[in-house]
């Protein structure tokens, strides 16, 4: 068999022993390792990951924005997190060379009914801690002169990065603190060994075993948590985020990061505005319902996915309870006239023939059985076994501190 392309053992027989295995390289998964490397005494660590390279799913297919926290519950972890990771990462990236820009972002209203949503934000992101000014419509012009709107906050914190470079550096990292990180192997099979420790098989043949299993795999950790006798509580419901980006003639038309006010009925933030560390814009994302846990493309269908959803009764409540909004979600995935029709509220200058299709990716949701969309980071697991079940957006951005936090879960468990 082929050797690993990163460290550890590969093929048939038994790889090694270490302390703490992490499945998922991730930034999330990543950022537990480099926080266990870190420890001092550090464990022995290895990260296995099913792709060739690290960030191939949600860390290296977002928006690359770092996210201030204004949006999230104060006291909740995705506030805490975000907080403190919008101050962390580019700290992280400076050390570490990677691109990265702390710009601010504007949240506009175009509407009269979002004036007391705007207004509440302005509250949350103050309890938050953060650094919010409120703007009128001249002051909108100054900062984003092709934006429309009748009121905005700016929120300084906020900035955009390189998250596929960040979990990369992360990768190199632990590598170099002693670590180790595989590649290319999909977690097959989990037990638990006669001395209380876990036994991974993966489908080439390597067997690692533990004494904690930290389950960082994002689109399949509720699998994973089956894998090893937990039952999550939640299922996985994939939704893919479909991006645009502005042709480069008309990149001109957004300087930094623009939102619109959210939507508290609907658990997604609505088409924004992004600039990135490369120089391009995006818009987006939209959300539609993917017919595959790593379904970037429309067309494409996993049959195992799609059973696992229609089967599951949340995904008919969330069906039920915001069927409204996904048509509107499904009609601008496939029409480019009503994506940039909406889009026009905040950019009236926006022709459909400014935008070229750019890679979609694909959230994973955890959702309760009776349709709840679990809002915040979702941790589980007793014994050796510690599962991170939800960590969507803003996970780049909270990644060291939410690292530090499975690392410590993962520590008590030695």
């Amino acid at each position: 068999m082929t050797p690993p392309r990163t460290g550890g053992a590969r093929g048939s027989g038994d790889a090694g022993r270490c302390d703490v295995l992490v499945i998922g390289a991730g930034i999330v998964g990543l950022a537990t390792a480099y926080a266990l490397t870190r420890q001092t005494p550090a464990p022995r660590v290895t990260v296995v990951e099913k792709e060739a390279g690290p960030a191939r799913h949600q860390t290296g297919r977002n928006s690359g924005v770092i996210h201030s926290g204004i949006y999230y519950r104060p006291g909740s972890l995705k506030a805490r997190y975000a907080v403190a990771g919008s101050a962390e990462i580019p700290e992280f990236c400076a050390a570490h060379g990677i691109p990265y820009e702390v710009t601010g972002k504007l949240i506009v209203a175009t509407a009269q009914e979002e004036l007391p949503r705007l207004h509440a934000l302005v509250q949350r992101g103050r309890e938050n801690g953060l650094g919010v000014t409120e703007l009128g419509p001249a002051q909108i012009a100054e900062r984003e002169p092709e934006v429309a709107g009748l009121a905005a906050i700016h929120v300084a914190s906020t900035g955009i990065a390189d998250f596929g470079a960040v979990a990369a550096a992360l990768a190199g990292q632990v590598r170099a603190a002693g670590g180790t990180v595989i590649y290319g192997e999909r977690v097959a099979a989990v037990s638990r060994d006669d001395d209380g420790g876990v036994v991974l098989r993966t489908a080439a043949g390597t067997v690692l075993r533990s004494r904690v299993l930290v389950n960082c795999a994002g689109l399949h950790s509720d699998r994973v948590a089956r894998l090893s006798g937990t039952d999550p509580g939640m299922r996985i419901i994939p939704f893919r985020g479909e991006f645009y980006e502005l042709t480069p003639e008309r990149r001109g038309l957004v300087k930094g990061l623009v939102y619109p006010v959210p939507d508290p009925d609907f658990p997604f933030l609505g088409v924004h505005l992004t600039k990135d560390v490369h120089g391009g814009v995006h818009l987006g994302p939209n959300a539609v319902p993917a017919l595959a846990r790593e379904g970037y493309r429309r067309r494409t269908v996993r049959v195992g996915d799609l059973a696992g959803t229609v089967a599951y009764p949340g995904a008919w409540r969330i069906a039920r309870r915001h069927w409204r909004h996904e048509v509107g979600e499904v009609r601008r995935s496939l029409s480019k006239r009503a994506f940039t029709a909406d889009a026009r509220r905040l950019l009236p200058a926006l022709r459909p023939e400014d935008l070229v299709p750019a890679p979609a990716g694909v959230r994973a949701q955890a959702v309760l059985p009776d349709g709840t969309l679990v809002d915040d980071f979702l941790f589980a697991g007793d014994g050796p076994f510690v599962h991170v079940l939800n960590a969507p957006s803003p996970a780049a951005t909270a990644a060291l501190p939410i690292g530090r936090e499975i690392a410590a879960r993962a520590t008590r468990a030695l």
